[in-house]
């Protein structure tokens, strides 16, 4: 891709909702080429001061829980309650070809389609948890443009949700009733870092499962330790697909964001994830710089031909490196 635009259109198109501009000012940001990552930034500089007025909302659920539908369902109650929604749906990439399946957008149909949403699938590139290095970025573009509810999807395989619970105000987790003893092994960590919890497909009959599920988690939720913003964490239930029970959802997700905006919580937590995206990309910074150091290259190489001689301690093989380097 190369950008005929300058930055001064870019910014313009952005705080005029342009959503063509918003795609290609993403396109840039997730862009690995240096020229387009120096134009990102250029836009990034350029409309940062008109981001931050919006509520951020992280989804994450195990597999089959029905995320697709739920979004869909819940962006079409976040635009009747009056706001601008963009979803940043985030795909995994495929770590033999380094590709993703980008669905998410043909999964939601009506969403795709409604004036007041802007639904992005992108690539997770092999990140922790499936949140793109540049979702930060994304949202800072989506914001700039007038969008006041920003909902990001994580893959949900079971891998640490921490980077996602990072990027937003209110962390809703998806279950599935009856879900099976296999998924125990990854549901403690996220339901400890969960704001909300919503038990889907609690419909025919399945019905009084999910109520059964619901009282259970309840009562799982209320034996963790208290929270640092005094919330206590609720669990609902709902069927995205008789849109029953999302209004609710909708009702808890906003009783937190006054709640947390009453005690100062909200801002203490924003400010973390300003700190938390300046030492992701100086972390991010430093990795990419090193690996394209083309000393470390060589070096590298040689090390990987002793390694395949089962002559050399991989561990003192970097330390070794690194002394070389930085001495």
């Amino acid at each position: 891709m190369k950008s005929t635009f300058n930055i001064h259109q870019f910014t313009e198109g952005i705080l005029s909702s342009n959503i063509s501009f918003v795609s290609k000012a993403i396109t840039l940001v997730e862009s690995t080429r240096p020229e387009h990552q120096e134009q990102a930034q250029q836009i990034i500089n350029a409309i940062i001061a008109y981001s931050g007025q919006s509520f951020r909302l992280g989804i994450t659920g195990v597999p089959g829980v029905g995320k697709s539908t739920f979004i869909e369902s819940f962006g079409l109650e976040v635009i009747e309650r009056g706001h601008k929604l963009a979803v940043l749906a985030i795909d995994p990439s495929s770590q033999l070809s380094k590709g993703s399946i980008l669905g998410d957008k043909t999964r939601m149909e009506q969403l795709s389609v409604h004036p007041k949403a802007f639904i992005r699938p992108s690539p997770s590139s092999g990140s922790l948890g499936g949140v793109a290095r540049k979702t930060k970025e994304s949202i800072i573009i989506c914001e700039a443009a007038g969008y006041d509810y920003i909902l990001v999807e994580t893959v949900g395989v079971g891998q640490s949700e921490t980077a996602v619970h990072q990027l937003t105000d209110f962390f809703l987790l998806l279950m599935l009733a009856g879900a099976g003893d296999e998924l125990q092994g990854i549901k403690r960590g996220i339901m400890e870092m969960a704001d909300g919890m919503v038990i889907t497909k609690a419909d025919g009959s399945n019905a009084d499962k999910a109520k059964a599920a619901r009282a259970e988690y309840a009562r799982a939720m209320h034996l963790f330790p208290p929270t640092e913003s005094n919330w206590i964490p609720k669990v609902l239930t709902c069927s995205s697909t008789e849109r029953k029970g999302i209004s609710e959802v909708y009702d808890m997700i906003d009783q937190y964001r006054r709640h947390t905006l009453a005690n100062g919580f909200f801002e203490i937590k924003r400010n973390r994830q300003t700190k938390q995206w300046l030492h992701q990309t100086i972390h991010d910074l430093l990795i990419d710089r090193f690996y394209n150091n083309p000393d470390v290259r060589q070096e590298i190489g040689k090390i990987e031909q002793q390694l395949q001689q089962n002559t050399l301690n991989p561990y003192q093989a970097a330390v070794d490196l690194f002394k070389k380097l930085h001495p």
